[in-house]
């Protein structure tokens, strides 16, 4: 069996901006390996937010082959999208993106709730998550009570409380001091190394380019230097 995550063969991506359509991804071609600790990196406009959100199954490319664990997602209805997305694919963005009423531990559990998993699993699970990422007796605060690191955790906690396939992080630093930053890099490659989570980051930062273990550098929508390190 191929330990390969995600595979994405001559991928292109366009966008209509009136009548012209604007190239964002152009035949890109790579694998993530599963357990990699890799990054999209390159300025903005580069096409690595399109590429995550490309193999989160967010959109749809203009051509192309993108297969998660095998299953190519051209082939899938949007109800069989929803469901990889759910089970299979964590999802940390800059933004957080947590739901601003529910509690930290609320908000770690929506997917795991979502998966039909029992409560008393769920509180198992939510609970251990929420210890390995920082937030141990924090569980009942709401997103507003958070610093915006400690939001980011919670939002790394939902990523990874359902054991995804990967978990895609699209500029998880983008919105926090520095130091915060570095203890967000130190829990996520722990948990890459003593979980096995995969990850892949869309980035500009270069704290989290000095971490990655495999660089992809992104140029006008090109893959212009794949660069793997020890």
């Amino acid at each position: 069996m191929s330990d390969a995550v995600v595979v994405m063969e001559h991928v292109s991506k366009q966008y209509r901006q009136g009548a012209t359509e604007v190239p964002a991804l152009r035949d890109v071609s790579f694998t993530i390996e599963r357990g990699e600790f890799a990054a999209l990196c390159g300025p903005s406009g580069s096409g690595k937010t399109t590429a995550l959100n490309l193999i989160g199954a967010l959109d749809r490319p203009s051509s192309g082959i993108i297969r998660v664990e095998g299953r190519e997602l051209g082939t899938l209805s949007r109800g069989e999208l929803s469901v990889l997305r759910r089970d299979r694919i964590g999802f940390v963005f800059q933004a957080y993106n947590l739901v601003p009423v529910l509690t930290a531990y609320e908000n770690a559990e929506i997917v795991l709730a979502l998966q039909g998993a029992a409560a008393a699993a769920r509180q198992k699970t939510v609970m251990h998550v929420l210890d390995e990422v920082g937030l141990g007796g924090m569980e009942q605060r709401r997103p507003d009570a958070l610093s915006g690191g400690q939001q980011q955790r919670v939002a790394i906690a939902r990523a990874v409380a359902s054991q995804p396939a990967i978990i895609l992080a699209d500029e998880p630093t983008a919105n926090v001091d520095s130091q915060t930053a570095e203890k967000l890099l130190d829990l996520m490659e722990t948990l890459n190394r003593d979980k096995g989570a995969t990850f892949l980051f869309s980035t500009h930062d270069p704290r989290v380019m000095a971490r990655a273990r495999r660089l992809l550098t992104m140029v006008d929508g090109r893959i212009a230097k794949d660069e793997r390190r020890s």
